[in-house]
């Protein structure tokens, strides 16, 4: 995710680090370069092309904005439930951190650190990445060949849950909770459970292949009959005009395609890193121990 002040105008006008421009810039340039060139035959007569009917023209662009309208609401709307269903398991943590103070110091401990290995497993599952070894001997009790274990599970997550929920049940055997308390720290391993099972079907369930498929090819029909329509019209004006406009399309289309999967590690996805490192730190700081520091943005992108 970018993070970048926003309160600077003129900056803003003219940033590129985390900007959707860089992406967009090849088309852009091959587009104003085609506008250039007709706009410079037309200016001195040496062709003349015959204009896009306007009312063609028209419509194409209105209804192409309404189809790119729904597409970015969809994406944002998978971006933002995506960061609220982390912001869930963020609270979660601190849930599971208040109400298991009545268990014994070790088994307290215990759950905490299966805790911030779910976290950590939900999240490289999400990316399709594998445990971080020497992240996970910094900051949980496993070792190496524990953590090989959890990297050869179908369901690395899951299986973290089940560890959590059967600490628990073991406590509630020897009598160190009631079931009234188990039963509510109980509902909080179901709520992770349902965490991952909303990010599982945001990442397995993007938009339809055929969608998008349609919609990036009418954005680019678009933009590459904008200098056929308006060359004759515009004049010199046409190439930076056309760039606007091409900027606009293209860099809408360019950025749903980045929030319609907001588990990755784009400039746009979430930072699912730094909110590992959150549930890391407050946890082993409840427990008393030494926290990493907290993840700091490099060149305006935190992860």
């Amino acid at each position: 995710m970018i993070v970048r002040d926003k309160s600077n105008a003129f900056k803003l006008l003219f940033s590129w680090q985390g900007t959707i421009l860089p992406k967009v810039m090849p088309s852009l340039c091959v587009l104003m370069l085609i506008s250039t060139v007709i706009a410079v035959f037309t200016y001195h007569d040496l062709i003349h092309v015959p204009p896009v009917p306007v009312i063609g023209f028209t419509i194409f662009g209105v209804i192409l904005s309404i189809f790119l309208g729904f597409r970015n609401n969809a994406c944002y709307e998978r971006w933002w439930e995506g960061r609220k269903l982390w912001g869930s398991l963020i609270a979660n943590s601190r849930h599971i951190d208040r109400d298991t103070r009545l268990l014994p110091p070790e088994r307290r401990e215990q759950v905490l650190h299966h805790v911030i290995v779910f976290a950590n497993m939900l999240r490289d599952r999400l990316r399709h990445q594998t445990a971080n070894p020497e992240q996970f001997l910094e900051t949980t009790q496993l070792d190496a060949s524990t953590i090989h274990k959890l990297n050869g599970h179908l369901n690395a997550s899951q299986y973290t849950l089940g560890l959590i929920q059967w600490e628990l049940m073991q406590a509630l055997k020897a009598g160190e909770i009631s079931d009234i308390l188990y039963t509510q720290l109980n509902q909080h391993v179901i709520d992770m459970g349902m965490v991952q099972a909303g990010c599982d079907r945001i990442a397995s369930t993007p938009l339809p292949f055929a969608y998008s498929v349609l919609l990036h090819r009418a954005v680019y029909c678009f933009c590459f009959i904008l200098p056929f329509s308006l060359g004759s019209i515009l004049g010199l004006w046409t190439p930076f005009l056309i760039g606007l406009l091409a900027y606009l399309f293209l860099g809408l289309d360019a950025l749903s395609a980045e929030l319609e999967e907001p588990f990755g590690t784009q400039d746009n996805d979430l930072p699912l890193d730094s909110i590992v490192r959150l549930i890391e730190r407050e946890l082993l700081d409840s427990l008393g121990k030494t926290a990493p520091s907290s993840i700091q943005a490099e060149q305006y992108k935190l992860l």
